[in-house]
């Protein structure tokens, strides 16, 4: 059984389908109900009253020759010559009995088979009919999608952002069209006032301009200020948020039902089904019809029940069943026209695509894409019940309309006050503002004219408006996977202003273009895969960064496999990579920048040091931390670099340091952290203008007392090592010591003289074999305040007045 919730859903859903039945289905449908009416009549008559009435026929009477022929009324008369009498009948001698059984037997041996089930025939041809005309409708492959498609509709009907955009498109074309009435008399004006000249500039601008409104006005036609004086134009929270996700259900629903024509090809494959049905009942009912007659004659084998072996019968609903019968044939004929113009129509019009070329050609709505396959088709049936449907729907296929709801969204959820309050201070003190996942920059942004750094994480669409000219303090830029557009006002205020540009993306064809003719960019980070599709190939995949004439610094975090050389300006002072691993194949780019003063090759797999560098006669800074090296002999190639004084090559493979490091006299800082050296060459101790030594995590056993010629040693890492002892010359000459870190090595005590060390302010004791602390700590005033890091029980070797210190 049925409950009532279940059909009164039915019921609805009955309804809905209304929307994608065109004028033929409606009309079929109602014929069908009507032969189905005549087909249950017929069928009810002859359930309740159909029969034969049969009376014998004398054999005297009946002319054997043609036996089956009907018999004439001429064998119930009397004779001629027989005298005139009362007509009293003929006695058969049959009682009544014998009649019922006479008159079953001859209802199924002397009635033809269209006489008895014609009428059932027919219902049940209708059934089939009936049933063929709703077939897409419950069909597995296309039923999910119609009732989609009719629920997506309906929410499209009933969205309040569908009346907004349409009554926005509406203002728009009534003031296009009011602006095109006032300039066309001044058009014609100029026009017929001189046939044999030029057009003169104002009027060529000024149609210009019309021509321009015509093309790109209508195409925005969201973009219209709302009236905020009217309170009622605009749209709560909700109501935004349920037209955001309707324009994603429609997107998927779109991709969804433009990948197959399934319900095209169901809808004319009923179609064809009903045509073809609709021949095959003509073909055979209609020469029945004349067929049916009221007179039989009836030969059963039943003389030796009932004397007679020929009975006369008559059929009493044969009138009645041939006129139903031709009334049904008739519905039927009109049925089966519909259906062939239901099949011309299917065949003579592209169903399969659908064009919103009425909306475009009243000016509207000109950026709605045509729509294919079943999506189209459906439209198409739309059509057919109100042209307006497909109208509404047209609201969420416009990207235009839904960047309009997005800037809407945003103009609410994120005002200035709001943005105002996200403001913070970075490291250097400058104002800094950071957006994340935002569909589009809120306009609000634009109005911030002391916001110095701006960071644009996962924005949609991160278009930079000529509204960017109010922000006169931006000097940083950070765009972390944005899609960054820029209009051309906003392109010149950057290429005056923007200092320092941040770029995060996945693929190097990501890169907008216009970040290369910022000719006044000092500093550029690029972040992300830099190398060809594949990490095939040694070519440079960016462009062509000349024009970045006063760039500085130049910051690339990526899959490089080339160095690039002439592909920069010479301005560049500061180059560095960070390869995440990936082998640079071909450094000879660095020998045309001659100008570097910083060189960092971080992660590029390098297992010796770059002969390129040798050209790099400006050179102050050189690291090439977590590489392979594993050798330094080059290092004695290095002494052209007069200005070299920083030289970092920690986290590598490095054996032996050779004694060519001492020609490297200008280094103030040396990093060979992470290596594997176990011992220093004497030649180190000639840099007397070494300030910081940092030799942690090596296989060090011990420290040369030459250590005491460094006199502006300033900072020395030797933890993680294999000392046993510390020199004494370290505490009696690196006076300027402040910062010594032996932690994690072997020591069992430290030396005398650590009175000497006054300007040591951070001394780590950790993880050695110390028994006491030397009461000379108590005179490295600077260690106080946390600057000891030592065990605690160790802190209670000291006396307390050094302890209190």
């Amino acid at each position: 059984m049925f409950t009532l919730s279940e059909l009164w859903s039915g019921g609805q859903r009955q309804g809905s389908y209304k929307l994608l039945k065109p004028w033929w289905e409606v009309f079929m449908d109602y014929l069908l109900v009507l032969m189905l009416m005549v087909s249950i009549l017929a069928g009810t008559l002859q359930l309740s009253r159909d029969g034969v009435v049969c009376v014998p026929v004398h054999s005297s009477s009946i002319n054997y020759s043609s036996p089956m022929e009907p018999v004439s009324d001429s064998i119930f008369r009397s004779p001629p010559d027989s005298p005139k009498i009362p007509v009293k009948g003929r006695r058969t001698n049959l009682d009544f009995q014998q009649y019922i059984y006479i008159s079953q037997v001859c209802y199924h041996e002397a009635l033809p088979w269209y006489s008895r089930f014609l009428p059932y025939v027919t219902l049940l041809h209708t059934l089939v009919l009936l049933a063929s005309g709703c077939f897409w409708f419950h069909f597995p492959l296309t039923s999910a999608r119609i009732e989609h498609f009719l629920s997506l509709l309906a929410k499209c009907c009933e969205s309040p952002w569908t009346t907004r955009a349409l009554s926005l498109t509406a203002k728009l074309d009534t003031r296009f069209s009011e602006t095109e009435q006032a300039v066309q008399p001044k058009v014609q004006v100029t026009s017929s006032a001189s046939t044999t000249t030029q057009p003169s500039p104002s009027t060529l601008s000024h149609c210009s301009t019309l021509s321009a409104m015509s093309l790109t006005e209508p195409v925005l036609p969201v973009q219209v200020v709302p009236d905020t004086s009217r309170q009622g134009a605009t749209l709560d929270r909700s109501d935004r948020e349920l037209a955001r996700a309707l324009f994603e259900r429609v997107r998927r629903f779109r991709a969804h039902c433009e990948s197959s024509d399934v319900i095209y090809k169901v809808y004319t494959a009923q179609t064809v089904f009903k045509v073809l049905k609709f021949i095959l009942i003509v073909s055979y009912t209609t020469p029945l019809l004349g067929s049916i007659s009221f007179s039989h004659i009836c030969q059963p084998r039943s003389y030796t029940l009932t004397g007679y072996s020929i009975f006369h019968c008559s059929h009493s609903l044969s009138s009645v069943l041939r006129k139903l019968m031709q009334a049904y044939v008739l519905l039927l004929f009109l049925f089966g026209l519909l259906g062939i113009y239901a099949l011309s129509w299917i065949f003579h019009k592209s169903l399969r695509q659908y064009s919103f070329q009425s909306l475009r050609e009243k000016g509207s709505m000109l950026d709605v894409p045509d729509l294919h396959n079943d999506l189209a088709f459906l439209l198409h049936m739309a059509d057919q019940y109100d042209p307006l449907l497909a109208q509404r729907l047209s609201v969420f296929l416009s990207p235009v309309s839904e960047t309009r709801l997005l800037e809407e969204s945003l103009e609410r959820r994120w005002g200035a006050d709001r943005l105002r309050s996200m403001i913070t201070s970075d490291q250097q003190g400058r104002s800094l503002l950071q957006l994340v996942a935002l569909p589009r920059l809120p306009a609000a942004l634009f109005t911030f004219s002391q916001l110095e750094v701006l960071k644009l994480e996962l924005i949609g669409d991160a278009k930079l408006t000529a509204q960017i000219s109010n922000m006169t303090a931006l000097r940083e830029m950070h765009l972390y996977h944005c899609t960054a557009s820029v209009e051309p006002a906003a392109l010149q205020h950057l290429q005056e202003h923007l200092e320092t540009l941040h770029l995060t993306f996945t693929q190097a064809a990501e890169i907008p273009v216009w970040i290369y003719s910022l000719r006044g960019l000092q500093e550029l980070h690029l972040t992300g895969r830099l190398s060809n599709e594949g990490g095939m190939g040694r070519g440079w995949v960016l462009g062509s960064l000349r024009q970045l004439r006063h760039l500085r610094v130049l910051v690339l975090r990526g899959m490089l496999q080339k160095v690039p050389g002439d592909e920069l300006a010479g301005s560049l002072l500061k180059l560095e990579i960070y390869n995440e691993g990936t082998r640079i194949l071909v450094l000879a780019g660095l020998r045309r920048l001659t100008g570097l003063a910083e060189v960092q090759l971080q992660g590029c797999q390098l297992e010796r040091l770059p002969s390129a560098l040798l050209a790099l006669t400006g050179l102050r800074s050189l690291d090439l931390q977590h590489n392979s090296l594993r050798t330094l002999e080059e290092l004695l190639g290095l002494q052209h670099l007069r200005r070299l004084s920083c030289l970092r090559l920690a986290h590598n493979r490095v054996l032996a340091l050779p004694a060519s490091v001492g020609v490297l006299r200008s280094l103030e800082l040396l990093d060979l952290a992470h290596n594997q050296l176990q011992n220093l060459p004497l030649a180190l101790f000639t840099l007397h203008k070494l300030r910081r030594l940092l030799l942690a995590g090596n296989l060090l056993e011990e420290l040369p007392a030459e250590i005491g010629a460094f006199k502006l040693l300033s900072e020395l890492d030797l933890s993680a090592n294999r000392l046993e002892h510390l020199p004494k010359e370290l505490f009696e000459s690196c006076v300027e010591l402040r910062n010594l870190n032996v932690s994690n090595n072997s020591l069992g005590s430290l030396p005398a003289g650590f009175g000497g060390l006054t300007q040591l302010s951070r001394l780590d004791l950790r993880g050695n074999s110390l028994e006491e602390l030397p009461v000379e700590l108590g005179c490295c005033f600077g260690l106080s305040g946390g600057g000891l890091l030592v065990e605690n029980w160790l802190l209670h070797t000291l006396p307390r007045q050094v302890r209190d210190i």
